[in-house]
């Protein structure tokens, strides 16, 4: 009995001592994980408009937008962020919408743990580049052969469900975005 409690004591103090050391190396890693993760934004914006002179972020709720202006001063667009579950986990992508809520300028994946070499092939170029002028009205289908229509991407093989969470996460943010704009 007393060998059974040493152990249960030991393991005890070891978690304790791991899980002050994990919150510890968190709270000191908080700051640049979110610098980090502003600078993503930052860069996939100008990536996605070239033509934003100026950047207004905007909160709708909880969850944060962007008006794009042009050098007058004229909104050109918005970006968002649009997150939701993926294949192995999370994935939130930074989108690039026209003033009126209807073409896609593009997306950037900013956050994925899809699988390495199937649902991972999001974020790469000839996934994203579909988004390009992509119609998001009356909204963004996907298709195991080639597209047929302007709201309409091509999955990517062996990987349909990463691609059909990418269209379905656009798609739920798109539609609250219209609620607001």
């Amino acid at each position: 009995m007393k060998e059974v409690i040493k152990i249960i004591s030991v393991l005890t103090i070891v978690c304790l001592v791991c899980g002050f050391l994990l919150s510890f190396v968190y709270s000191g890693a908080s700051e640049k994980i979110e610098s980090n993760t502003k600078k993503a934004i930052s860069d996939a914006i100008a990536n996605l408009a070239p033509f934003a002179e100026n950047i207004e972020e905007i909160k709708l709720g909880e969850k944060i937008a962007y008006k794009l202006f042009d050098k007058t001063g004229n909104l050109t667009g918005y970006a968002f962020i649009a997150e939701g579950q993926g294949y192995q986990g999370k994935i939130k992508m930074l989108a690039v919408i026209d003033i009126n809520l209807e073409i896609l300028e593009g997306i950037e994946i900013i956050e994925s743990i899809e699988t390495p070499g199937l649902g991972a092939r999001i974020q790469e170029e000839f996934f994203r580049k579909q988004f390009q002028s992509l119609s998001v009205l009356p909204q963004i289908t996907y298709t195991k052969d080639i597209p047929e229509n302007s709201n309409q991407i091509k999955a990517i093989t062996g990987a349909t469900v990463s691609s059909k969470a990418v269209v379905n996460i656009l798609n739920k943010r798109i539609k609250e975005l219209s609620t607001h704009f």
